[in-house]
């Protein structure tokens, strides 16, 4: 599949990767790095056009869509977004989301690429209330402007947008405007119609240009979120984990009035205690840590947990990772080794995130 802006992607030489039956840039002539810095220091435009986009929409679109996610969607007023796991009813995750409270009978939930069929389906199965939902993916692009510089570079473009604060959510005309996104940095999620997005594409870029506003592909994409400790599906989280021992207890309301699918077993988990604990990990030495690999007590055959994902950090310079580790051995400062084919390198369980602007 392609998204609405395969071929602005074409005309910028992107390297174009398969990702989730998309065809994705994962990164440009400018490179990965470069790409990475420029998100850090200046402004990136990504193409997440690919993500799935899901309206709720009637009297009791927030019951509807509060009694299927672990978040409390009556804590934020219209306006706001508001970042969720779904859960089957074992307490595991089918997919984490942003939900984007439009109105008190509109909600815009965002779900992953590789998991809109999933979750539409299950919607229909499980969702209960004066409510419909309509899977909108194929009217929508979705832009990422990310960056220190995005609001200034977007205020230029969309006069008002520059002065949204984080996690709000606003209609501009035909465009919906959200301060949320996946790097870290502040910036916005630009919801607008397939047969506008090329014009908009070319528009920021031309106006952000003097900014240092270059595009940005997949591969930047990942080792931002990585440098942040923000778990991506399919790698981090899955339907094989739940938000307890993922570190999404924040976003696990076990009180909620109404409950929602997997919080009993989610509160049956927690009386009992987790196992396990997603955490971060700092490699000490040469090598890279890669997804799947063990993860082990110095000294010790047996492993002690597995690296869900790692790379080099463009930011820090250092290697870094993320894994599940049994929680006698999760504690920070503890050291562990991680089995690189063949061969056990020294890591240490540090402090999240491991970007930290102040200490950049």
């Amino acid at each position: 599949m392609k998204t609405p802006l395969y071929e602005a992607h074409k005309r910028a030489n992107a390297r174009m990767v398969d990702f989730a039956g998309w065809d994705m840039p994962v990164q440009y002539a400018t490179g990965l790095i470069q790409e990475h810095h420029a998100v850090r220091n200046n402004a990136g435009l990504f193409d997440v056009s690919h993500m799935g986009q899901l309206i709720f929409e009637g009297p009791d679109a927030v019951g509807m869509v509060n009694r299927l996610i672990s978040n409390d969607l009556n804590a934020i007023e219209p306006g706001k977004a508001q970042y969720t796991t779904i859960c089957n009813d074992e307490g595991f995750i089918l997919d984490d989301a942003i939900s984007y409270r439009l109105t008190d009978t509109k909600i815009l939930m965002v779900v992953n690429a590789s998991n809109v069929g999933k979750i539409d389906a299950w919607v229909q199965e499980r969702g209960t209330g004066d409510a419909n939902m309509v899977n909108v993916s194929d009217q929508y692009a979705l832009l990422a402007l990310q960056g220190p510089k995005a609001h200034a570079i977007a205020n230029r473009v969309i006069p008002g947008a520059g002065d949204m604060a984080p996690f709000q959510v606003r209609r501009f005309g035909d465009l919906i405007l959200a301060t949320t996104g996946y790097t870290g940095e502040p910036g916005f999620e630009i919801f607008v119609g397939t047969s506008e997005a090329d014009a908009l594409w070319d528009a920021l870029l031309d106006t952000g240009a003097a900014d240092g506003l270059i595009p940005v592909g997949l591969g930047a994409r990942d080792t931002l979120r990585l440098e942040m400790k923000y778990s991506l599906y399919g790698n981090d989280i899955d339907e094989t984990t739940h938000p307890l021992e993922a570190g999404l207890g924040w976003v696990t309301k076990l009180d909620k009035a109404d409950g929602f699918i997997g919080c009993d077993a989610l509160r049956a988990i927690k009386e009992k205690g987790t196992t396990r604990r997603l955490v971060g990990l700092q490699i000490i030495d040469r090598g890279i840590a890669r997804h799947g690999y063990d993860l082990y007590v110095p000294g010790d055959d047996t492993p002690c947990g597995v690296v869900t994902s790692g790379t080099k950090s463009p930011s820090l310079g250092i290697a870094v990772a993320m894994g599940y580790v049994a929680k006698p051995h999760a504690k920070t400062g503890s050291r562990l080794e991680v089995d690189v084919r063949g061969r056990r390198i020294a890591a240490e369980v540090v402090k999240t995130p491991f970007y930290r602007k102040d200490a950049a």
